[in-house]
């Protein structure tokens, strides 16, 4: 009898906790400076990383400059291939961070309206437009940077790099230094 009872409270205890926190799944949250974004999307934004921005032209043989570069031995590319794909590199996160600066920016400034109790639906309307806008430049950003990329390598180097990142069934998975 005492094994059902200790079972039975033991159950209720934990079920309960699920319970407590699904009801509150927003309240570790609320301490962040800028709710919309973690610490790593905010410091992801300010790195002018791709966050899976451009997964539609990695996974379509439009390969990114950084995972080229970190493959640069196996896939035998040549000096001038190396230069123009840091450049490729330095120009992307140069405009990806200036843009993941002002992304940070206006979440800020629409966590705020809601902090001061002064959101509207003209105020949400005009906040939310620009900041799609901006995730939109920012998504294109990265996605012309594998264009160019793609652009800079020979049909060989492409299918070495699709098998040395698992895209194909000759991979045997993805390599990824970052």
């Amino acid at each position: 009898m005492f094994k059902m009872l200790a079972a039975a409270t033991t159950a209720t205890l934990i079920l309960a906790g699920t319970v407590h926190a699904q009801s509150q799944p927003y309240a570790a949250l609320k301490d962040r400076p800028i709710k919309a974004l973690s610490a790593e999307e905010t410091a992801n934004l300010r790195a002018g990383r791709g966050m899976g921005m451009a997964l539609p032209a990695e996974l379509n043989r439009y390969p990114g400059p950084m995972h080229v570069l970190e493959n640069d031995g196996a896939l035998g590319l040549s000096a001038e291939q190396r230069e123009a794909l840091r450049q490729q590199v330095e120009a992307m996160r140069a405009e990806a961070i200036a843009l993941g600066e002002q992304v940070i920016a206006r979440e800020a400034a629409l966590d705020a309206l809601f902090k001061s109790g002064t959101a509207n639906a003209e105020a949400i309307d005009q906040a939310t437009a620009v900041l799609a806008a901006l995730y939109g430049q920012l998504r294109a950003v990265h996605l012309r940077t594998h264009l160019a990329t793609r652009a800079t390598l020979t049909e060989a180097q492409l299918a070495a790099y699709e098998t040395l990142r698992g895209y194909n069934s000759k991979g045997s998975g993805p390599v990824h230094k970052h």
